[in-house]
């Protein structure tokens, strides 16, 4: 009996919260998730899709697993690398990280 007043109280406190309230809860989450996630890597994709599509024929290019080559032939999705001492290397236009300018490699 001592503790049984103590419980009711914590039980008449505790109300469930409104419907509303939950609703507005989820779609604040929504939308910070969209700004924080979403939305930046919808930016880097178009940013990627624009460079891959202005590639061209004697341009330097740095690939995602980090080769450095000069691009010497070009198709729809794949690409023609000159490596280097001749060396021809195939591989899909996707994998191009950046474009270096001009006589980048020269200098290394």
């Amino acid at each position: 009996m001592l503790f049984s007043s103590n419980a009711y109280a914590d039980a008449a406190a505790q109300a469930e919260p409104s419907p509303l309230f939950t609703f507005i809860m989820f779609g604040g989450l929504f939308i910070f998730m969209y700004f924080i996630m979403i939305r930046p890597q919808q930016k880097r994709q178009k940013e990627h899709n624009n460079l891959i599509g202005s590639l061209s024929k004697g341009d330097e290019v740095v690939l995602s697993s980090g080769l450095l080559g000069k691009i010497s032939k070009l198709d729809a999705e794949y690409m023609v690398l000159e490596a280097g001492n001749g060396q021809e290397l195939k591989f899909q236009r996707v994998a191009v990280h950046a474009v270096l300018p001009k006589g980048t490699i020269k200098a290394i």
